[in-house]
């Protein structure tokens, strides 16, 4: 890397742990570090849900997708803008959570179903998301390494070396501190994106962008050696693996604790729909520009994938973009690391503080205590994601680990919420059996998969399976174990 490089990275960190000690000073209570006070305005709210989803763990793992499945690929994102436009121009869901005036869904649980769900689905919850983000540290030091052209041995010094930057201003300012700094990130990225891009094109051509493609394909190089699963789902990946696909959309925008805590932060009810129509845009982008790139080094390395396909985007990046251009870019994928991590670290922290040590000690906590706390389990939250992140041995594409990860927590959750919402039967007992339902999808890991001799190369079958049975032992739950009185939130 050319010194100007090095030195707008460099700016851009100081920049960040610079808002990160400034925002301290405006945190007062645990309402203002978890939700930021409920301030946010739509415009402030939906740049950081994008800055929020969209990470450097999201933009590597669609440009793997990208360089596995191609155009293919983009169903992905245009099923999560549908699914979150739908929301948003209905408001099903979120506009009455938002209501309830909660800070979390397991705080919902509690309003809905009592004490013992909130407890239980808190703690499925915290357990598939630390999980879920158990690879987010050793995926940005991939990159970081792949694009400096650095050994093996260099991993685990880049880890050491951003998880004590993310955790410095992440512990300083909480949710202000998150909500700030993933605007400037969201401006820093999107600037990164659109030079990619830009030298994508200059450099392979537009046009013979897809010829090439279709060449290389059918060649007999990569994965696919059919032209029209280049472009077709369904004959790429399956039917089931596309439902999936709408079942993640409606989780990332709805269900998913770091997104739905930008529409509990929101200034008031009227504006959660227009943040989340106007979000829709962000979730399609989000997916389809990384996984454009990740199609363009693909063709740039003429469909010779024999490294990790991980590691085929960051060097096609330091392949391509000049100096200067490749510093900005660098920077806005730093970008995207932190904005993710730092809100994640704050979701779970938080919800462990609100959710589950605060019920189980059994009176309420000051706010100076629950933040302290908060920032306790922020540094244990970081050391594990250390440790799994060294020790984690497994093959599949890192958007299908998140998927089963992510669905220990959330196809419970899918039943509880929706039905608890809409469905005035649903009782605490069907609410329970549910959320142990969910932990099912823990089956779809791929070394508890290679364990129990399961031979799938594709999990979504288990998260589906996991989530037909969720809604089936809380339908069957509320009816065989009612609750004796309905609860007023109805």
């Amino acid at each position: 890397m050319h010194y100007l490089d090095i030195s707008i990275i460099v700016l851009y960190l100081f920049l960040v742990l610079s808002v990160g000690l400034y925002t301290r000073n405006y945190i007062n209570d645990f309402s203002g570090f978890m939700v930021a006070g409920r301030k946010v305005g739509l415009s402030l709210s939906v740049v950081t849900m994008l800055g929020t989803e969209l990470g450097l763990i999201t933009v590597m793992y669609n440009a793997q997708t990208g360089v596995n499945g191609l155009f293919a690929s983009f169903h992905i994102g245009l099923a999560a803008f549908i699914v979150t436009l739908i929301v948003g121009l209905s408001g099903f869901v979120i506009t009455r959570l938002r209501r309830l005036q909660v800070k979390s869904i397991p705080e919902y649980y509690n309003l809905r179903f009592g004490k013992d769900v909130r407890i239980l689905g808190a703690i499925l919850l915290c357990l598939g998301g630390i999980l879920n983000m158990g690879l987010f540290l050793k995926v940005g030091a991939i990159f970081i390494q792949s694009i400096f052209g650095l050994n093996d041995n260099a991993i685990l010094i880049i880890m050491s070396c951003l998880l004590i930057l993310v955790l410095f201003y992440t512990i300083s300012g909480g949710m202000i501190s998150v909500i700030i700094t993933d605007y400037i990130q969201y401006i820093i990225l999107s600037i990164g994106f659109l030079i990619s891009i830009y030298f994508s094109i200059k450099h392979l051509g537009w046009s013979d962008l897809f010829i090439d493609l279709e060449k290389i394909v059918l060649s007999g190089n990569g994965k696919i050696n059919d032209v029209n699963q280049i472009y077709n789902p369904i004959a790429n990946k399956g039917f089931a693996y596309v439902s999936w696909q709408v079942v993640l959309g409606f989780v990332s925008a709805v269900i998913w604790p770091t997104a739905i805590t930008r529409a509990l932060s929101i200034k008031s009810v009227d504006l959660v729909q227009r943040q989340y129509i106007w979000s829709s845009f962000s979730f399609l982008i989000r997916f389809i520009m990384p996984c454009f790139l990740g199609i363009c080094a693909f063709i740039y390395f003429n469909g010779n994938v024999s490294d990790s396909s991980l590691t085929l985007f960051p060097k096609y990046l330091a392949s391509i973009l000049p100096v200067g251009a490749l510093g900005i870019v660098v920077a806005g994928m730093l970008a995207a690391f932190m904005s993710t991590h730092d809100s994640y670290l704050l979701c779970w922290s938080s919800i462990i503080t609100n959710d589950i040590v605060e019920p189980i000690l059994g009176y309420k906590l000051s706010s100076s205590k629950k933040i302290y706390i908060a920032r306790f389990i922020i540094l244990l939250l970081g050391l594990y994601i250390f440790i799994w992140g060294m020790f984690y041995e497994g093959s599949d594409a890192i958007w299908d680990y998140l998927g089963i990860t992510g669905a220990v927590y959330f196809t419970g959750a899918i039943s509880v919420v929706v039905l608890g919402l809409y469905w005035d039967k649903a009782s605490s007992k069907g609410a329970i059996l549910s959320l142990l339902g969910g932990f099912s999808a823990v089956i779809g890991l791929e070394p508890i998969r290679n364990a129990l001799g399961i031979n799938l190369d594709n999990p979504s079958y288990i998260g589906l399976g996991s989530l037909f049975l969720t809604i089936l032992l809380m339908i069957v739950g509320s009816i065989i174990f009612p609750d004796n009185k309905q609860n007023k939130i109805i």
